[in-house]
């Protein structure tokens, strides 16, 4: 049996060419050795939609490489890329997952998240994301020419920035997940696993869910290192990867 592969918060960016070339060769090791590649959100940096990337891009190419060998390839819309569409699909051969969802591997449901929606804590951020992820709200920054669209983008980043900074300097809690929010989530998926990345705290938790063991896998981020979860009969293996 082959692993099922789980990654998340790549934050691909032109400005760290080391990063992409690590994915771009996991890539090509990854393929036709897993049973499906999951990526839990934060793909990229920032994605400003489908139109303003080349097709000829070495990241779709690669991800179109990897989907032509046959093995499944899964992307989750993060906070940072929750504008990948259509385009981005047909462009890779992915298949885009709602957040959450709710797989199985062997003979037990996981549910799969990004990891945003349970930061419940930090409020400005939960409105923001309810601002962006609205329709109307998408159609009028995507009818902006791809300039506009750019200097939005950093304006963003940068008040993210920000944000993050002011947080970091108060409660560390307010970025990290509820633990209400978890229990309430995988309850109401009716799941005793989840896995979800955004946090950039990997590690594997467990604790009791009404009166059962349970488990949430957080996946790392790709700054300074990779970080891949695998699935193997039964058996879950989170480890990094060193670049170069």
């Amino acid at each position: 049996m082959l692993p099922t592969v789980f990654i998340a918060d790549l934050h691909l960016d032109e400005r760290r060419p080391r990063i992409v070339q690590l994915f771009l060769q996991f890539l090509q090791e990854t393929a036709g050795r897993a049973d499906a590649l999951y990526i839990l959100g934060d793909l990229f940096e920032a994605w400003i939609g489908d139109d303003a990337v080349p097709a000829d891009h070495p990241v779709l190419a690669g991800l179109r490489a990897f989907a032509a060998t046959g093995t499944p390839l899964y992307v989750m819309r993060g906070n940072r890329d929750f504008l990948l569409g259509e385009g981005f699909a047909e462009a890779t051969g992915a298949r885009m997952l709602d957040d959450p969802t709710v797989i199985r591997l062997g003979d037990e449901p996981v549910l799969l998240m990004h990891g945003d929606l349970l930061c419940t804590d930090d409020r400005d951020y939960q409105q923001f994301r309810a601002m962006v992820h609205d329709p109307a709200w998408q159609r009028e920054f995507l009818a902006r020419s791809v300039e506009e669209r750019l200097a939005l983008a950093r304006e963003a980043r940068d008040e993210s920035t920000s944000h993050t900074s002011a947080l970091a300097g108060g409660s560390e809690a307010i970025m990290d997940v509820n633990p209400d929010a978890v229990r309430e989530t995988m309850r109401e998926h009716g799941v005793q696993r989840l896995i979800h990345g955004h946090t950039h705290r990997p590690d594997t938790h467990t604790f009791e869910l009404d009166g059962r063991p349970a488990t949430r896998i957080v996946l790392g981020d790709w700054f300074e290192q990779g970080s891949v979860l695998r699935y193997q009969d039964g058996d879950y293996q989170l480890r990094e990867i060193p670049v170069g």
